[in-house]
């Protein structure tokens, strides 16, 4: 009688594992759509930078923005959060924020600085997938309301304004412009492998009370990039990118002035 019971325990067993199997391999189809949708729009805005449609391109990448900060949020409102949907959106990421970007730029102004071009467009890329992969080997405790380095999504929000404003003014034609674009390019990709740290915007309530005053800030925003939207959005991405220094040198003054104030106050 013994031996019947073992193999029943091994029949349950194997059906239990072929069930377990069965659940590892779906995958949950809403967020994955948002992400496909972002990995498209990424793709695409490579293939209109290749048939010379920059402004096309540009907003592409405002496009896969969007979506790529969608998806997460439907993962997290419909509980179907999954290791499958983290990694397809992290290397959707280093096509629609790290290679996209990269080909934008050098077939827009950097093509003109020959090798020093194609290898400032390489270092933007490489950085990209270095911000994505730290991004990804960090600890679950650690705190999600800053990041360390500026996120890959804001980078090519740089990258793609500046294009989209340069496209819109012809700064092409101004004599060292390029070199100027290939400067922009490789801070923005320092500043994605640095250390400094950026606000996530993830403890931001939506459904809390605001003051009357940051709904008319909202639609002021809303009025400005509708009538600039390129410069408007070059500025506001500009200035996050830009917000941890501005952050240091805030403290660095205040702590001068505090120590001048002290001294004087010895000095009496």
């Amino acid at each position: 009688m013994k031996t019947p019971m073992r193999l029943l325990g091994r029949k349950s067993d194997t059906a239990r594992t072929t069930e377990v199997a069965k659940k590892r391999t779906g995958i949950y189809l809403l967020p994955n759509l948002f992400t496909t949708g972002a990995l498209f729009a990424g793709y695409y805005s490579i293939v209109a930078a290749i048939n010379d449609r920059f402004e096309a391109a540009a907003i592409a990448v405002f496009i896969a923005m969007v979506l790529d900060g969608i998806d997460g949020r439907i993962a997290r409102l419909t509980n179907t959060q999954s290791d499958f949907g983290a990694q397809y959106d992290s290397l959707a990421d280093v096509v629609s924020f790290g290679l996209a970007p990269s080909i934008i730029i050098y077939e827009w102004s950097l093509f003109q600085l020959g090798k020093f071009g194609w290898l400032a467009a390489f270092v933007y890329t490489a950085a990209a997938a270095l911000r994505l992969a730290r991004f990804n080997s960090q600890s679950p405790d650690t705190d999600s309301t800053f990041f360390q380095g500026l996120p890959s999504p804001a980078a090519a929000a740089v990258v793609a304004a500046t294009v989209w404003v340069g496209q819109s003014f012809s700064f092409l034609s101004l004599h060292g412009f390029a070199f100027l674009v290939m400067m922009i390019t490789l801070c923005v990709a320092l500043l994605m492998v640095s250390n400094l740290m950026y606000y996530s915007f993830k403890d931001f309530d939506l459904r809390g009370k605001v003051p009357f005053v940051a709904v008319l800030a909202v639609v002021m925003v809303f009025v400005l990039v509708s009538l600039e939207p390129a410069s408007v959005l070059l500025i506001l991405f500009g200035g996050y990118a830009l917000s941890p220094l501005g952050a240091r040198l805030k403290r660095i003054w205040f702590k001068g002035s505090q120590s001048s104030t002290a001294r004087h106050l010895d000095g009496e």
